[in-house]
Parts: structure tokens; sequence; C-alpha cells
């Protein structure tokens, strides 16, 4: 399938030196990148590596897939794509006869060439059917989980994964409206709830927590961190990025178990952010927190 105008969009990725820095490439290693996106971290990740070292690229979003096998296509005897989820690591690893790598990056939520598609509902500025999936083989649309969810149900997602502080009474509009059927409509049912001045930032959070709920994110990233650690070689490293306080809790959390069993030493002291000159380019970097660790 040809990539259409609309999966040409330009996709910025984040932090590139320092993803670089802290997954200290060995250049005959082998490592996956866990949301491999446009294929930016790893086209630089491939840049490193001999003709012996190997980039296992996955992503829930076949989009995502199809642009990164055509600008990782100088690399094609390196790279090998999945059309996977990051918490399936053990699958990945089975079907590529290996054991276990030497690095693992993640860069969790939301892709700027996602949000800037017009038809997955990713974004209140588009108007598009409310899907929200990464995957959109299978799953519930955000449509759907909306519908069977009861009004203190969605409130809590609201609450939970988006951080506002208004989620009963956007929740109560959102399920009391007549027809959600677009993006413009589930826009009308929160600016009810919001003042004129807040609304931009409700509208994203409430997106965000939905979209967290609808793809499962949550639960994946847990289910990787409990797995993780037997598929890293020793001295191996994991990279994280998160854009979520939630996100950031849990892994700093987790990071936190792991050396108190002496099991990691953890690189990130505090998470490392996107420069100043970085997030003037790319503002979309700004809510970026990378945390790193090292197996022992």
């Amino acid at each position: 399938m040809p990539i259409s105008q609309e999966k040409k969009l330009h996709h910025v990725p984040v932090m590139t030196p320092e993803v670089l820095d802290f997954l200290n490439i060995r250049k005959d290693g082998v490592y996956i990148d866990g949301t491999i996106g446009a294929g930016g971290h790893a086209y630089e990740i491939l840049s490193k590596l001999s003709s012996r070292g190997m980039v296992i690229g996955l992503d829930r979003d076949n989009d995502a897939l199809e642009i990164s096998s055509n600008k990782l296509s100088s690399f094609k005897n390196q790279i090998n794509l999945y059309h996977s989820s990051y918490h399936r690591i053990p699958y990945i690893m089975k079907l590529n006869n290996i054991s276990k790598v030497d690095g693992i990056l993640l860069d969790l939520g939301l892709s700027s060439m996602q949000l800037d598609l017009n038809s997955r509902g990713f974004s209140f500025q588009h108007d598009s059917p409310i899907d929200m999936r990464y995957d959109q083989s299978g799953g519930e649309t955000a449509k759907e989980l909306i519908g069977k969810l009861t009004k203190e149900q969605l409130a809590d997602i609201i609450y939970e994964f988006g951080d506002e502080r208004r989620s009963r009474r956007i929740a109560k509009n959102i399920k009391s409206s007549r027809n959600l059927n677009t993006t413009s409509d589930l826009v009308d049912a929160i600016r009810k709830s919001t003042p004129p001045h807040q609304r931009n930032k409700t509208f994203a959070r409430v997106f965000q927590a939905i979209r967290i709920a609808v793809n499962g994110e949550i639960e994946k990233l847990k289910s990787f961190l409990d797995i993780f650690l037997r598929y890293l070689n020793k001295e191996g490293r994991l990279v994280i990025m998160s854009y979520h306080s939630l996100e950031d809790r849990i892994v700093k959390n987790f990071f936190r178990e792991l050396k108190r069993d002496n099991k990691v030493c953890v690189l990130t002291k505090k998470p490392i952010t996107p420069s100043t000159t970085e997030i003037e380019h790319n503002r979309r970097a700004r809510s970026a927190k990378l945390r790193a660790l090292e197996k022992l």
C-alpha cells in the first residue's frame, strides 16, 4: 500500500543524543525499540552498529510500521519489524531465536505523527471518528469504551489518567450526550464542563485519559516491567521515556525496587528532560522524562 500524504507527516524523535548515550551502543549489539514509531531513534541506533548488529522494532500501529520500514530500508538486513506490543517481548525473542539483548528502548505515549493524523481520533483539533486505537486491527474503539462505561467509571479514568479535577462533571456530560460519533461531539460535551480559559488543556487531558484506557497503556507498561530484566544481557541498558506523571511514577518506583534488590544500577537519579533548545524546536517534547538503568 503506498504511503499517503497524511502518513508522511514529519516526526521529530525526542532526546535522541540522550537516548544514544544511555543505551551505550555496542557496535555488534542487539537492541529492541519497543515503540519504533517513524523509526527516528532506530535509525540513529542502526547507524552506530556494525554489520553484525541488529535492531528489533515493535509497534502496535501498522501505519507507523509502514513508515519506519521505508525510513530504515537501507538497513534491511539488520532490522526486523513486528506488529506487536513491547509487553510481548518473550514471544518476539523466540521468533528471533535469541535469549537476550544489549538494550531496550521505550518511547511511551502518542507520537507527533499520530497526533497529526486526521482520521484516528487522537486529537481534539481534528474532527474524526472517536477511535483512538493504536492497533486498528482489533479491540474496542474509544466510542465503544465510552458507551459501555458508567459515568462513575468514566470519571475515574479521566481523573486517574488525565489528572483532571472536573472529571465527574465531564463524565456526566459525556455520558448524557445523545450524539457521540465524532471527536467534535466529544469536544462539545467536554466544553460544557470547562471554563473558556482552561478548555484546551482540559480537552488534551480528557483525550489523553481515554486514549490510555482504550489502549491499555498502563497495564502493558506494568507487564513489561515485570519481565524485561530476564531478557537483558549483563550491563544491558533499558531506557524509557514517558510523557505522563502516572507512567513516570510507575517507572521510577519499579526502578527503585530493582535497585534495592541489587539487580540494576539506576543511571538517572532524577529524570532527564529535554533542553530548552530542543523544546523551542519541538514543543511536544516538553513533557518528556527519560529514565535509564543498567543490569548488574
